[in-house]
């Protein structure tokens, strides 16, 4: 479901790598989604959950500092999604997810897929030329 294009490069090679492991935390979810049986998926629901929350948290200080050091005018904006990102994650109850394991795997999967396409192609690419500008590849 998740593929790596090349439209999905911001020139940051760091940013970029962590980019393509979020796609392959987010292919993780849809092939757990993908599933057809009725075992109990809880466990690994929750792993992945865990996995793509800590990963996000990794991937967000890793822009956030950039910005920081080069003086990214829009810090805040985007670090404010960052948040939201985060809360969303924390946000999801433990109980719901164990009573509703397919409707939270798909709403996952389409939040995550939004994110990707809404942050990475339109929010993440307002600092590739600001980071390139400031000789950061």
């Amino acid at each position: 479901m998740f593929k790596w294009r090349e439209d999905f490069n911001v020139n940051v090679s760091k940013i970029d790598e962590q980019h393509k492991e979020l796609f392959n935390i987010g292919n993780f979810l849809y092939d757990l989604m993908s599933i057809k049986d009725d075992i109990d998926r809880y466990d690994e629901i929750m792993t992945a959950l865990h996995k793509l929350r800590d990963y996000a948290i990794y991937h967000f200080e890793t822009e956030e500092k950039l910005m920081l050091e080069h003086g990214y005018p829009k810090y805040e904006e985007h670090k404010s999604q960052h948040d939201a990102f985060i809360a969303k994650i924390n946000s999801l109850d433990d109980d719901l997810i164990d009573m509703d394991q397919r409707t939270v795997e798909m709403d996952l999967l389409i939040f995550v897929a939004n994110w990707i396409e809404q942050h990475i192609l339109r929010t993440d690419m307002e600092y590739k030329e600001f980071f390139n500008g400031k000789g950061v590849y």
